[in-house]
C-alpha cells in the first residue's frame, strides 16, 4: 500500500508539472503574437455576413468550440462539413485553421471560398504554405508543427500547443466581439443549446 501511495504522490507531481509546462508554453507563445492582425481580424468577422469555419483534427474541435461561441453571440455561424452548413457566399468568411498549412480538404475549402468572392482568413503556423498563399489574411500561430519531432517549440506531442492556442485565441476572440455589442450575458444564454 505504501509503495502504491509513493508512486501516486510522484504522478500527482509529474501531472502537475506537465499542466505548468503546457501553460507556460502558451504563455510564451502568447508573446509571440502579433496582436494587430488579430484586432483586424475581430473586425473581419464582425463585418461578415456569414462566418465559416474549417480545421481538421483536434484543431477542428478547437474551431467548432469557436463557431458555438459565435453563435451565441448570435452572429450567423457554421462550421464546414456540418449537413446543415449552407453554401459560402460573396460577403462571407471562412475561418480556416491548419497547422501545416496544406492539410488538403482545408486548402480546396479556401480555394472555393475565394472562387466564389468570399474573404479567407488562415490560421497557421506557416507563412508560406498553400493555404497562407491562398488566404487575405494570414494570423500566423508560431506553435511548433505536427512533424516537429526535435521538440525545437514545443515539448508537448505532435500540434498540441496550436491546438491549445488555438482554442484560447478563438475565445478571446469571442470576448472582445461580445464586449463590442455589449449584449447581456442573459440574451447570449437564450441562444444556449436547450435540447441537451
Amino acid at each position: 500500500m505504501e509503495a502504491t501511495i509513493i508512486a501516486d504522490k510522484q504522478l500527482e507531481k509529474e501531472v502537475r508539472s506537465n499542466l505548468e509546462m503546457i501553460i507556460m508554453e502558451n504563455t510564451w507563445l502568447l508573446k509571440q503574437m502579433d496582436f494587430k492582425e488579430v484586432a483586424t481580424l475581430v473586425m473581419t468577422i464582425k463585418a461578415a455576413n456569414r462566418v465559416f469555419l474549417i480545421a481538421a483534427g483536434r484543431s477542428g474541435f478547437a474551431m467548432r468550440s469557436a463557431a458555438m461561441r459565435f453563435m451565441h453571440l448570435g452572429l450567423n455561424a457554421h462550421f464546414v462539413g456540418e449537413t446543415t452548413t449552407p453554401a459560402i457566399q460573396e460577403g462571407d468568411l471562412l475561418l480556416a485553421a491548419s497547422g501545416s498549412g496544406t492539410t488538403s480538404s482545408i486548402v480546396r475549402a479556401a480555394e472555393k471560398a475565394r472562387s466564389v468572392g468570399a474573404t479567407v482568413v488562415a490560421l497557421s503556423t506557416q507563412t508560406q504554405s498553400s493555404l497562407s498563399s491562398i488566404a487575405d489574411q494570414l494570423i500566423l500561430i508560431p506553435a511548433a508543427e505536427k512533424e516537429d519531432h526535435e521538440g525545437s517549440r514545443s515539448r508537448q506531442y505532435a500540434g498540441s500547443l496550436f491546438e491549445q492556442f488555438l482554442l484560447l485565441l478563438t475565445d478571446a476572440i469571442f470576448q472582445s466581439l461580445w464586449k463590442m455589442e455589449d449584449t447581456p450575458n442573459a440574451e447570449l444564454w437564450k441562444r444556449h443549446a436547450n435540447l441537451e
